[in-house]
């Protein structure tokens, strides 16, 4: 009988033209309203690295000034000095480690039609790339012992490779980055982790484009690079790069990868046992709590989703809501004057429930028109947001999950929208409908 109800609603939209196209139309504006908005949620607070996210800890410290101290519940900084970092990379904890800094650096291309390029990277230390899983096109990650002795090494993007060099291999080649020859040791595939959790601080954002190319953590500091992002400094100084390595100032963002989401409690006992051996030195005064986040704790730390970007989705349901109680009124009229129909069919011996069936598959084949058009609708508005900025153009993509919940959510409107005319639809008499005509 289904299919037989679901051929009887297929041509009823063909009963009435006008009115049919009002309801699949404004359905499918609803529809297309709130899946917009919600992919671009989805996107948000989706986990960037499935698998490991419960396995990477980013540790927090309060390194702070005990004068004037009010506790609070930020009292931990984001980043970590200089000196905690290295610290905590000479440690024995977890499989994989990596600290890591912004920098923006002056790139001689070697070409006339290129003069000098400013190009925008990153210096983590080597584990950075099996920790985030980072794809090669070309070589491969640095070697540890470029690491230990701060060689002149470099990873290129895929996007800066073939700009200096074409689709040709450019390893074993030098580019000079701020006067110095770098050798290029590998060049990274089309990669984009989002949100991007490991740069939310002083970066691009956590939707921001691929950095362009990345230095070993201990080339950069051996030359002295600039650093390029957020940096807080609770006291003063000496002057300098050395100074800047020597102080409390705060800049170095650093990760933990264990082997099991359950080490999490020895991680935090050895950061609280390190605090404590900093204390004696006459560091962290302030006796603070350390934190742990993994990396959606982070995410959720570092507010990546706002309250506006939840507003915009619960708005958008309530504009769907008002879409649904305008076509709750034109299905009300569609069966309305199908009475007799529904009269005739009952004295013929049809039950109420058979009526409901046969009624509410065809609002379900309302709810399947209405979610092809909503589709359509939505992937415009998708377009269209993407064109406003390359944060929008990062998230503003549907997936397989949306892609389905599209239709999903269409359906259950076009239901709920036509429970009430269904309903009332079951009620009809037979004799008085059948003395009418």
């Amino acid at each position: 009988m289904f299919k037989y109800y679901f051929l009887l609603g297929v041509r009823s939209l063909r009963r009435n033209p006008a009115l049919t196209a009002l309801m699949v139309l404004t359905l499918a504006i609803g529809v297309a309203a709130s899946v917009s908005t919600l992919t671009i949620l989805h996107v948000m607070s989706g986990d960037p690295i499935p698998g490991k996210s419960d396995k990477i800890f980013i540790p927090t410290m309060d390194i702070g000034p005990l004068e004037g101290y009010v506790p609070s519940e930020r009292d931990a900084d984001d980043q970590l000095t200089y000196i905690d970092a290295m610290n905590l990379l000479r440690s024995d904890q977890g499989v994989r480690k990596t600290g890591l800094f912004g920098t923006t650096y002056a790139l001689e291309a070697g070409r006339a039609d290129l003069g000098m390029l400013s190009v925008e990277g990153l210096a983590p230390s080597r584990d950075f790339f099996a920790m985030f899983g980072v794809p090669f096109k070309y070589g491969q990650p640095w070697s540890e012992d470029d690491d230990k002795k701060g060689a002149d090494v470099v990873v290129l993007s895929r996007a800066l490779s073939e700009k200096l060099f074409g689709e040709a291999d450019p390893v074993g080649k030098r580019i000079n980055l701020e006067g110095l020859p770098h050798q290029i040791v590998g060049v990274m595939d089309k990669w984009r982790m989002v949100p991007k959790f490991y740069r939310l601080i002083g970066g691009p954002g956590a939707f921001g484009v691929q950095e362009e190319f990345m230095v070993p953590l201990s080339t950069a500091i051996r030359n002295k690079s600039g650093h390029s992002g957020s940096m807080s400094c609770s006291a003063r100084r000496a002057p300098g790069y050395q100074g800047l390595l020597d102080s409390e100032c705060t800049w170095i963002q650093f990760y933990f990868e264990m082997n099991a989401a359950g080490e999490r409690a020895a991680l935090q006992n050895y950061i609280d046992n390190y605090s404590a051996e900093q204390r004696k030195l006459g560091r962290m005064k302030r006796n603070a709590p350390n934190k742990l986040y993994n990396v959606m704790e982070w995410l959720e730390r570092q507010k990546v989703v706002g309250n506006d970007n939840r507003l915009s989705v619960w708005l958008a349901f309530g504009f769907l809501l008002l879409c649904l109680v305008n076509t709750i009124g034109l299905l009300l009229a569609k069966f309305s004057v199908r009475a007799a129909e529904v009269g005739i069919r009952r004295a013929l011996g049809a039950s109420r429930r058979e009526i409901f069936q046969q009624f509410l598959i065809e609002t379900g084949v309302v709810g399947l028109a209405g979610g092809v058009l909503g589709l359509l609708l939505a992937f415009g508005a998708l377009a269209l947001i993407r064109t406003q900025s390359d944060d929008l153009a990062t998230v503003a993509h549907m997936d397989w999950t949306m892609l389905g919940a599209t239709f999903g959510l269409s359906l259950l409107a076009a239901v709920l929208a036509g429970l009430l005319p269904t309903w009332r639809a079951c009620q009809v008499t037979p004799a008085i409908q059948l003395k009418s005509q």
